[in-house]
């Protein structure tokens, strides 16, 4: 067996390196040292997640429903947010496709309601089937080993039923929507399989991820006007670039872990240079989002006003950028958790957009 951090990976912590060096020296089989090192990182697994909320409102539910409320991530919402957003961008771009504002009909805000709900649902269902797909991976990581399959809280079998009993919910919401919209979201499933293995073959997972989280720009967009165009295009893409960044950020909490057990992320693949890419993925997603709002909403001709709006996502976006730390996990996770304010005001853009701009 060849241990996962000698001669593996550069990336993988010199102290940890010459750690198992020294008990090999010392006459220790790499057998008996590859389980000591898993046993380590598997010591007291039934603790919460290490990245959720401490104190959520998951901790005052029934004992018997916490681990399955987990798996959905529902003590950890930014992921939640960070899917319902691009929903909204899409819904406010439709309004604008059909002429009018996003919030003046009943129809906007019955369907803000089932894509927020759907949000919640689906987001649960994506963590829940990557939970057991990586089920392995996660049981050797300090940040995920305490998540409910590695820790044994809830069975593969039991977890795959609570998968097929959201996808169901999902389902009936899905079937609310007009036809294309059926056809688009059901197509999503795709990238949603298959995106637990890419992190096994790419050093670019966060593309993956960028495609797969943001498919609600698109379906939302769908939703309002029954087919997509250049526009939605355009705003997908702004989306798929904003997801590089942020997630980029989120994967250096997980850089060391990552090296050892031969994961592979953006964030390894960058390294030190991470800021800049980051940077890069942000300014590419405000020149993407402005150009969206500029060929939508100037109706009037006033071409500023719209990108003005965008603003304050653009002081947003450079903030995080100039505040990311590679060596700092913690902080990366509260800058990676901040991106819920920033779909909230790309969000705000996009509706106050439509009602400066259109009648």
């Amino acid at each position: 067996m060849r241990l996962p951090c000698i001669g593996h990976d550069a990336h993988a912590s010199p102290k940890r390196r010459l750690d198992i060096k020294a008990h090999l020296a010392a006459g220790f089989g790499e057998v008996f040292i590859y389980h000591h090192w898993q046993s380590e990182k598997m010591t007291d697994s039934s603790q919460a997640p290490a990245d959720a909320i401490p104190q959520s409102w998951v901790d005052h539910t029934p004992g018997g429903t916490q681990p399955y409320l987990r798996l959905m991530r529902l003590d950890r919402p930014i992921g939640t947010w960070l899917l319902f957003w691009p929903c909204v961008f899409g819904l406010a771009l439709g309004a604008a496709a059909g002429g009018r504002s996003f919030g003046m009909e009943p129809k906007d805000w019955w369907l803000l309601v089932l894509f927020a709900v759907g949000s919640v649902v689906m987001r649960g269902a994506g963590c829940t089937y990557n939970d057991i797909v990586d089920r392995d991976i996660d049981a050797k990581v300090a940040r995920t080993r305490g998540r409910p399959i590695p820790s044994g809280a809830v069975s593969v079998k039991k977890a795959w039923a609570f998968l097929a009993a959201q996808c169901l919910i999902g389902l009936f919401i899905l079937l609310q929507l007009n036809p294309f919209s059926i056809v688009l979201g059901a197509s999503s499933l795709i990238l949603i399989a298959i995106y637990p293995f890419m992190k096994r073959v790419t050093w670019w997972p966060q593309a993956w991820l960028g495609l797969t989280f943001n498919w609600g720009a698109l379906l939302g967009y769908a939703a309002m006007t029954g087919t997509l165009d250049a526009e939605s295009c355009l705003l997908y893409a702004a989306c798929f670039f904003w997801t590089l960044g942020y997630d980029t950020i989120y994967a250096l909490q997980d850089v060391e872990d990552d090296a050892l057990i031969g994961v592979r992320s953006t964030a390894r693949l960058f390294g030190e240079r991470a800021p800049l890419a980051i940077g890069i993925f942000y300014a590419i997603t405000f020149i993407l989002l402005s150009l969206t709002v500029i060929d939508r909403f100037n109706i009037h001709g006033i071409t500023p006003l719209p990108v003005v709006l965008l603003m304050p996502v653009l002081l947003h976006l450079m903030w995080q950028t100039v505040r990311v730390d590679v060596t700092n996990p913690a902080a990366c996770l509260r800058l990676f958790r901040a991106n819920r304010d920033t779909g909230l005001l790309i969000a705000a853009a996009f509706v106050a957009a439509g009602y400066v701009s259109l009648p």
